[in-house]
């Protein structure tokens, strides 16, 4: 559209003051303008796959207003692209101890680096993905957030961080873009998603219960529940590789002693976090937190408390001693030994967060086991200020689920799937509950009687109480679909053996299998062991491969592009 902006002769500005004027409203009516096929980058950077759906969705809705966007992952985005860059959209999760996803390492090291350009010519928003239970919160969409300012790039929209459940902050920050670019007039109608149809997080099935026990042996000081649950009717469907989301019921005992302990009227019914209402202890059995603390909690607690302990913990602004409270404390011991003054229930439940789904790797194949998903749960015991506790959704599964059907949905992970040429071979390392996706790799491998080779490193304490689908993996050998079967049980020798160990004394052969042509996988521990293994096969690469360490860390980087090392760790 052509519109002469020239201002009249008579127009009391002086020759500066119009060229301003001119150029002013010149960028105005650029930007109020329909999109018109003007192009957008959006960046993803996910661990399990929710940044890459928001994406898909925020590309979904700028195509309809007349954008073209480009949805990238961003462990395939050409960096010296950047530079001629306009509009760019970043939504990125941050996992483990404030890392990024494994698909956005490489981008986030080049940009905080001293070759990142300078980046005047860029618009810009961020959309960040974390858990406020953890200390870094959000940080590796911060640090995009702040290194693209810094690099000279202007804000389309500021940062939204968002919590476990971001639907709603997903939704503003979505319809903010699309009205700082001058759509506003159809931002809302745009990004109107679909009602939930079927099963899925916000329609949960209830699952039949169909087999839980015990995997562990007697004398293991864990306890492993093998669980199988019925799809029969729910229309959910998965692959191996993917996740299953279970929706788990607080202690009914725990919540009547918080009950028993609340200085007003609990039998009123208080409002649910997804609307409606319901009786304040159905609430807190079913809808909210009731177990884990954080600052922001701790907070708004000591506003209603007239705790002294409490008061000076917070003034004093003291992460240490502000770490060290939460640490093994729940709602409860707050309830008791540091009462709070809340009108009624309404405002009671005001402080606390949603209860949320926990996402468990799923241990079976479809093609092995229709009409069913089974998983591998470690259930977490343990003692702390005078009072037994447990894992919420762990122990609910393993304690309180018999009778019945907990709500479950499928949570797609495409960055963690075989190889679609099934004559690739395959390392695995899944040590504990790690083993969970593998055996379903294996079941799958031997459905589609793939014939690549299939190598798996597993890892617990003692051989004789703690070998998780032993009879399984061994039968799996026994056919030919398990080619190799490396243990290591760290606690039957004097000196602990972990699964790195193993991957080190089979340097050799394992580095002919990348070399080969191998994808190697990894399901497990974010914080140590997985950086271990990280490590472990650099080291390979090195030993093996007569690489430098730099280059050893450029060979990982790309198996990791080429989609060749996938990580499935929590």
């Amino acid at each position: 559209m052509n519109i002469d902006l020239t201002l009249p002769d008579d127009a009391p500005f002086t020759d500066e003051q119009r060229q301003w004027l001119n150029d002013f409203l010149a960028q105005k009516l650029a930007d109020a303008q329909p999109a018109q096929g003007r192009k957008i980058t959006i960046l993803w950077g996910s661990q399990t796959g929710n940044s890459e759906v928001l994406a898909k969705k925020t590309g979904k809705a700028l195509a309809k207003v007349g954008f073209t966007p480009n949805i990238v992952d961003m462990a395939e985005y050409d960096h010296a692209q950047l530079a001629s860059e306009e509009h760019l959209l970043i939504i990125t999760s941050t996992y483990g101890d404030g890392d990024p996803p494994d698909n956005a390492m490489d981008f986030h090291a080049w940009l905080l680096s001293d070759e990142a350009p300078k980046l005047e010519n860029l618009k810009y928003s961020v959309l960040a993905l974390g858990d406020t239970d953890y200390p870094d919160f959000c940080i590796c969409g911060i640090e995009f957030d702040q290194r693209l300012a810094a690099l000279g790039a202007e804000k389309i929209h500021d940062r939204i961080d968002c919590d476990v459940d971001y639907d709603d902050n997903f939704a503003l920050w979505r319809s903010g873009i699309l009205a700082a670019l001058g759509t506003e007039s159809v931002a809302t109608e745009s990004v109107e998603d679909e009602g939930p149809q079927g099963f899925g997080k916000k329609n949960p099935f209830p699952s039949e219960i169909l087999k839980n026990y015990n995997l562990n042996g007697e004398g293991s000081s864990k306890q492993t529940q093998h669980i199988e649950l019925s799809l029969d009717g729910s229309e959910l469907q998965y692959e191996a590789g993917d996740a299953l989301g279970v929706m788990p019921l607080n202690p009914p005992a725990l919540v009547d002693e918080i009950l028993a302990a609340l200085p007003f009227n609990t039998k009123e019914e208080v409002p649910l976090p997804g609307g409606g209402e319901a009786p304040l202890r159905d609430a807190l059995i079913a809808h909210y937190d009731i177990r884990k603390l954080t600052k922001a909690f701790l907070v708004a607690w000591q506003k209603r408390s007239g705790s002294p302990m409490l008061r000076a913990i917070i003034e004093s602004d003291d992460k240490v001693a502000i770490d060290d409270f939460i640490w093994g404390r729940e709602l409860v011991d707050l309830v008791l030994d540091h009462p709070a003054d809340f009108e009624d229930g309404e405002d009671f439940v005001s402080v606390l967060k949603k209860l949320q789904p926990r996402l468990y790797s799923i241990a079976s194949s479809p093609k092995a086991h229709p009409g069913e998903v089974h998983l591998t749960v470690a259930i977490v015991r343990y003692h702390s200020h005078y009072r037994d506790r447990g894992g919420v959704c762990s122990t609910f599964l393993s304690d309180r689920s018999e009778g019945l059907k907990p709500g479950v949905f499928v949570h797609t992970n495409k960055a963690f799937r075989l190889p679609e040429n099934t004559d690739t071979d395959v390392i695995m390392v899944g040590p504990g509950t790690g083993i969970a996706p593998f055996r379903a790799f294996l079941e799958e491998r031997q459905a589609t009687e793939a014939k690549g080779r299939n190598w798996l490193f597993f890892g617990d304490q003692h051989v004789s109480c703690d070998f998780l689908y032993e009879e399984e993996l061994k039968g799996m050998q026994e056919n030919g679909t398990l080619t190799r079967l490396d243990t290591a049980f760290s606690r039957d020798q004097k000196e602990k053996i972990y699964v790195q160990n193993r991957m080190l004394e089979n340097g050799a052969e394992l580095w002919q299998w990348l070399e080969n042509g191998a994808s190697f996988y990894v399901c497990g521990d974010a914080s140590r062991m997985a950086k271990d293994v990280d490590a472990a096969l650099t080291k390979i690469a090195q030993d093996h491969g007569g690489m430098s360490e730099l280059q050893a860390v450029d060979y990982i980087k790309d198996l990791r592009k080429e989609k060749r090392y996938c990580r499935d760790v929590y």
